[in-house]
């Protein structure tokens, strides 16, 4: 019952339309012929009414065909925008709206063409170029525009409460409220459950869905090694999400991360898109990180920073090892593995002895320390 009342309302939108497209036929011949109609009235009339009834049974025919057709779109169109998220589908309203706006003011300024189609025809093109470019604009940088607006308004919010207040209140920014985003790279290093359970690391943690993707990718390896740290990986992130109860953000409704291939880069854009701070052991990734001016926490610098201090001219009793650099040159290693250099050290290899610090250097790889034996 339901299709064939759709058939018949599908006919009279045929019929109307070939009525008027038989008048606007009629008009336009009359206009750019500059001669008046040799047939009457009636008759011109009696030619739309026979344009409307051919149209009406055409429309009548294939609104079947037609119906399904529009299911088919629809649920394309559905399954379409399940991927899109619901700011993408905001600001892409937004550009639209802007878009319309903006055609409208600019069709005014060819109000001055007399010909009414060419009229028409101008206004079209105007609304659907910048219909066009209003969505574009608004899906590919609409989301950058509100995290760029959320982030100024939290920057203003905190400016506010600074004022009112001193101390912590005044800062611009709290680092501990900033999502703490994990790389794979610190997920298979293991510390990150040991400092989490300190309760060092304060805020949300967020743990991507793509992370998760390399770390089985990595666990399905063919290289023993690479599959033994994947899984030990997957054993850590088990345990975090047991513990303190960590989900696996979905990062499938962000159409923006969901184009980039490459997983580093997808970190450092959410990172961007939530304004949080990205948890790495990756030297490379804390570079290019720098570079976007995206905070990092770099787990290897905390160890580093929290090794015990040493000092020129303590004693300490170390076990030398092996050779050195240099032929004179032995080395040893504290508890923590700092690496201690020891001058005419090479006679104590396998022995254990007594030597006084000389000098500290820190590098990017972490402290070395440089000692001699101490005479007895």
């Amino acid at each position: 019952m339901i299709r064939k009342f759709m058939r018949v309302i599908f006919a009279f939108i045929g019929a109307g339309l070939g009525y008027g497209i038989a008048r606007l036929v009629q008009d336009a011949v009359g206009t750019f012929g500059g001669t008046h109609y040799l047939l009457s009235s009636g008759k011109l009339t009696a030619i739309a009414i026979s344009v409307a009834i051919i149209l009406g049974f055409i429309f009548f025919m294939i609104a079947p065909a037609v119906g399904r057709k529009g299911l088919r779109l629809s649920k394309n169109i559905g399954d379409d925008l399940q991927g899109v998220s619901s700011s993408t589908i905001i600001s892409g309203t937004i550009g639209l709206i802007a878009a319309l706006v903006i055609a409208f003011f600019l069709s005014q300024l060819f109000s001055f063409v007399l010909n009414r189609y060419v009229h028409a025809l101008i206004v079209v093109v105007i609304y659907g170029v910048l219909c066009y470019l209003g969505i574009v604009v608004g899906t590919t940088k609409g989301s950058e525009i509100v995290s760029n607006v959320h982030a100024a308004r939290k920057q203003t919010e905190a400016a506010i409460a600074g004022t009112a207040s001193r101390g912590w209140g005044s800062r611009k920014k709290n680092p501990a409220a900033m999502p703490k985003i994990l790389d794979t790279s610190v997920i298979i290093d293991g510390r990150i459950a040991d400092i989490m359970g300190t309760g060092f690391l304060e805020g949300t943690i967020v743990i991507p869905e793509f992370v998760l993707i390399e770390l089985r990718h990595i666990a399905d390896s063919a290289d023993s090694l690479k599959r033994a740290r994947g899984r030990h990986g997957l054993d850590v992130l088990n345990e975090i999400q047991t513990k303190y109860g960590v989900e696996i953000y979905n990062t499938e409704k962000d159409k923006a991360l969901t184009e980039i291939p490459e997983v580093d880069v997808k970190l450092l854009k959410l990172a961007q898109m939530m304004n949080g701070a990205v948890v790495t052991n990756d030297y490379n990734l804390n570079k290019v990180a720098g570079i976007n001016k995206i905070k990092v926490l770099n787990i290897n610098e905390l160890a580093n920073t929290l090794k015990p201090v040493v000092l020129p001219g303590e004693e300490m009793t170390l076990k030398i090892v092996k050779h050195g650099k240099d032929p004179s040159q032995g080395i040893g290693y504290l508890n923590d593995g700092t690496m201690i250099v020891v001058e005419d050290g090479v006679s104590m290899i396998g022995k254990t002895a007594n030597i006084r610090v000389t000098s500290v250097l820190q590098t990017s790889a972490g402290k070395m320390i440089f000692g001699r034996l101490q005479k007895s």
